[in-house]
């Protein structure tokens, strides 16, 4: 493509080209001139003048129009080489040249300056649609890198929450352990209930460690994208009561009540999965619970297209605000006036969605919370 710079017109050079070319054409005419009728030299001599419209534009076309007319008068209309003209016919034809010397010289440079402005306009589009692109380039480079910072604010802030709460979580059963076994090394004299009873604390506080460890390798596995269930045919109401039964000393201040029919169909799933999925909703009821209070734990076929079975645990705590419920199952985010690290419900939720279920909370009957997930039927279509 040619420059708007190269079509700027130059009414110097075009008004030599002009004079020039008249001069050459004056010059191979003469020798013919009285071969030839009077419109072949004036025809000719047009010619220098579109020459100079297109180099010169206007002003070069009139200058050179006016020469050409005077070369027309003096070389080609007797009698030659004098600016008189004694015939009607010359003088019409003389008069008939000036005039379509200048049309054609003021039309050719017209579109001349229209091609010339439509070049320069064509150049600055696709001068701003480079100059677009590379915006769009830099905004889309801004926009990832935005997006990267992001993440890693975002990572970074989980990894501030993960190490206040675990330090939280460790260090309190590993204090209650720590003075549990101080007493009991120093020999003070302890009755047998006591001392059952601190081996008792020992004993919760090291399962309670036991879970928060098992929780931070599945999380670190949910991270890592390492969560695969090893599907097989799980009987809920056999996993229920050995959960319950091996939490029992979690229990101690409430009453858990165990509301799952022994016919509960078979589900699909991991057994060591879904084991903590419940693990973590019973160690979350006992939390919540009141002195005395009671947890119910139950399950039951979904009424619907898919064959699914449903499992819950209502316990009577302070409930929870439904406006907050999707926070509650993202990591490193608990209740009000919670405690916990905040992990175990965003576990729940990460291992019941990759059993193709789902997961949620509804208020319970009596002021509490009722945690539910899905798991698929055995054998389901």
């Amino acid at each position: 493509m040619v420059s708007a710079r190269a079509r700027e017109p130059n009414t110097l050079v075009g008004t030599l080209l002009g004079l020039g070319l008249v001069t050459v054409v004056t010059a191979i005419l003469i020798p013919v001139q009285g071969k030839a009728s009077r419109a072949t030299p004036a025809l000719a001599l047009v010619l220098p003048v579109a020459v100079a419209a297109i180099i010169g534009r206007r002003p070069s076309a009139l200058i050179t129009a006016f020469a050409g007319a005077a070369a027309l008068n003096l070389a080609f209309i007797p009698p030659h080489w004098t600016p008189k003209i004694n015939s009607v016919d010359d003088l019409v034809a003389f008069v008939v040249f000036v005039v379509i010397a200048l049309v054609v010289g003021t039309l050719v440079a017209w579109e001349a300056d229209r091609r010339a402005a439509a070049e320069q306009r064509t150049a600055e589009i696709q001068s701003l649609y480079r100059e677009y692109e590379r915006v769009v380039a830099e905004r889309e480079r801004l926009t990832e890198e935005s997006h990267r910072l992001a993440l890693l604010s975002r990572i970074d802030e989980q990894r501030r929450a993960l190490l206040r709460s675990v330090s939280h979580d460790l260090r309190t059963p590993l204090a209650a352990i720590r003075a549990a076994t101080s007493d009991i090394r120093a020999g003070a004299a302890y009755d047998d209930a006591t001392r059952n009873e601190l081996l008792d604390l020992v004993g919760d506080e090291a399962e309670r460690l036991d879970r928060l460890v098992a929780n931070l390798l599945s999380l670190s596995r949910i991270e890592a994208g390492a969560l695969q269930p090893d599907r097989q045919a799980v009987a809920i109401d056999e996993l229920v009561a050995d959960r319950v039964h091996r939490l029992a000393r979690l229990f101690r201040h409430v009453t858990v009540q165990d509301d799952v029919p022994a016919g509960v169909p078979l589900v699909d799933a991991d057994y060591s999965q879904v084991d903590q999925v419940i693990t973590n909703l019973l160690e979350n009821a006992a939390r919540h619970s009141p002195d005395g209070g009671t947890i119910h734990v139950g399950a039951r076929c979904t009424n619907g297209a898919s064959a699914q079975v449903e499992v819950w645990v209502e316990d009577e705590g302070s409930g929870v605000d439904l406006e907050h419920v999707a926070e509650l199952f993202e990591p490193f985010r608990s209740g009000p006036g919670s405690d916990s690290s905040g992990i175990g419900l965003a576990i729940c939720r990460a291992i019941v969605e990759a059993h193709d279920g789902a997961i949620g909370v509804r208020p319970g009957g009596d002021g509490g919370a009722v945690f539910w997930f899905t798991l698929p039927m055995r054998g389901r279509p």
